[in-house]
């Protein structure tokens, strides 16, 4: 982003800090609006949004129906990113974000960079996903011996680690719930995802850092107890697309108290 653009969105930025250190709310229609397409139907922009980022860009949210985390399943909705992202274009998106994982890792990482393409390509707008997210992420942190906790079964793990591995990391551990579909398994709660997470690592003490992924788990709040009991960065699915979201905007992608990437963006 160059020119008045980008001097537009960083005073944006910096009118957003101000109003939320004093309680003020700024969001205004001159604000940077981040477009989010979701693998569920129906689904709403989701807490960490407004969390992450209170003032100074604005979200939607766009579902395609994914039923289960299956290849089968993303095969079944694929066809409906793009024209998920031309509606988010037509609402007054100015970038827009893949907000699913394994929808986006789990034909690997050309197809993963093929897709971005194509949404820029079909909407005139950048374009990024979770599992670039994650890939920036790492890469902000610098780590490259990963231990990996996910929510899915064997073969959509399996898949994120060849993802991975293609994007230029070690994969020293990786280990999944097994879930498939939320609605059959139940929310994962904050203990039980710390729980799992930071016994994923302790099979691989020797990684430099933790990812969790999966956009349907609740990661924000897990990040600095989980960088504290391992004493490693953590990389989540949620946050750390939302960060590389809107990043797009030209905004810095800062969210201080939520671990060691987003504190220092």
């Amino acid at each position: 982003m160059a020119g008045n653009g980008r001097r537009q969105f960083i005073k944006i930025a910096a009118v957003g800090a101000v109003g939320a250190a004093l309680g003020i709310p700024t969001h205004s229609a001159a604000d940077p609006v981040l477009g989010m397409i979701f693998p569920p139907a129906n689904t709403p922009v989701p807490p960490e949004a407004r969390l992450m980022y209170p003032s100074g860009v604005r979200f939607l949210a766009e579902g395609i129906g994914l039923e289960r985390m299956t290849p089968e399943g993303y095969d079944k909705v694929f066809d409906r990113i793009v024209p998920a992202a031309k509606k988010l274009a037509a609402d007054g998106a100015n970038a827009i974000v893949v907000m699913g994982t394994s929808l986006t890792f789990y034909k690997g990482a050309a197809f993963n960079q093929q897709l971005q393409d194509s949404i820029t390509k079909a909407t005139g707008l950048p374009s990024t996903t979770m599992s670039t997210g994650i890939v920036e992420g790492l890469k902000a942190v610098g780590s490259r011996r990963l231990a990996v906790a996910t929510a899915y079964n064997e073969e959509v793990s399996r898949r994120l680690r060849a993802f991975l591995e293609e994007s230029g990391f070690e994969v020293l551990a990786i280990k999944g719930l097994g879930i498939e579909r939320f609605e059959d398994h139940g929310p994962v709660t904050q203990d039980e995802l710390l729980k799992f997470s930071s016994g994923v690592w302790e099979t691989a003490p020797k990684s430099d850092a933790i990812v969790v992924s999966c956009g349907a788990l609740k990661t924000l709040d897990l990040l600095v107890p989980l960088e504290q009991r391992c004493k490693v960065p953590v990389i989540s699915s949620m946050p750390h697309a939302l960060w590389a979201g809107v990043r797009l905007l030209g905004l810095s992608g800062r969210a201080p108290g939520y671990g060691t990437l987003l504190a220092r963006a």
